[in-house]
């Protein structure tokens, strides 16, 4: 079984596609429900919305329920590979050794695949191909320099000037991979349907804030 560790959001869904262009077609997506909304592994924001991004892919889902405690929340890694036949695992890693590093050594010891389309991508190259063919939005904020009016915005040239700025400025990963901020793709090249925001909500303590997606629908593109 080939499987994607999907999240929702840009990195996970980019890898899903660089893996397609490869040849390599996800099979099922495994999609993290945790408990902790500061996991160190797994996205947070609008998990459940991925029912619609799967749906518009065409590809089946499973989710798996963590409490997202550090180290703890990797068994649950492992338990999910091993219950869905898991053969090789596509995921969205850039360039954190963190999530590589353990995702690696599960896989190794189970005997499966890990494949990182976007390991070590320039994060120009990625942001500029998100915002030419997908329609991703920024759903939280979290690091000192990034400005609660992101939220709900999608990744387009303006945004990644932005994020130019304020990387220069205060250092922050332009890619989030530290969880200075979530996204959330709306559309993609090998969705079939796009996602339609019909009500969201944004949730702002000081510089901190998340945007949370309460109802959404697919529509044609």
């Amino acid at each position: 079984m080939i499987a994607c560790l999907f999240s929702g959001g840009k990195d996970s869904t980019l890898a899903l596609h660089k893996a397609y262009e490869l040849g390599i077609k996800a099979e099922l997506l495994i999609t993290f429900k945790s408990e902790n909304p500061n996991s160190y592994m797994f996205h947070y924001p609008n998990v459940e919305q991925t029912k619609l991004q799967a749906e518009a892919l065409g590809i089946k889902q499973v989710f798996v329920d963590t409490k997202g405690v550090k180290e703890e929340e990797l068994k649950d890694l492992e338990r999910a590979l091993k219950e869905n036949n898991v053969s090789t695992i596509i995921t969205g890693a850039t360039y954190s050794r963190y999530q590589a590093d353990r995702i690696s050594k599960i896989a190794s010891a189970l005997g499966i695949e890990h494949i990182a389309p976007l390991w070590h991508i320039d994060p120009l190259t990625e942001l500029n191909e998100i915002a030419e063919k997908y329609h991703a939005i920024i759903t939280s904020v979290s690091a000192e320099g990034l400005s609660t009016d992101l939220l709900g915005k999608r990744i387009d040239k303006e945004v990644i000037k932005e994020l130019e700025i304020t990387n220069k400025k205060y250092g922050i990963n332009m890619l989030f991979e530290g969880g200075e901020a979530e996204s959330f793709v709306l559309d993609a090249p090998l969705f079939k349907k796009k996602i339609n925001i019909r009500n969201a909500e944004k949730i702002i303590e000081g510089m901190n804030g998340v945007y949370i997606i309460k109802e959404a629908e697919l529509i044609e593109k």
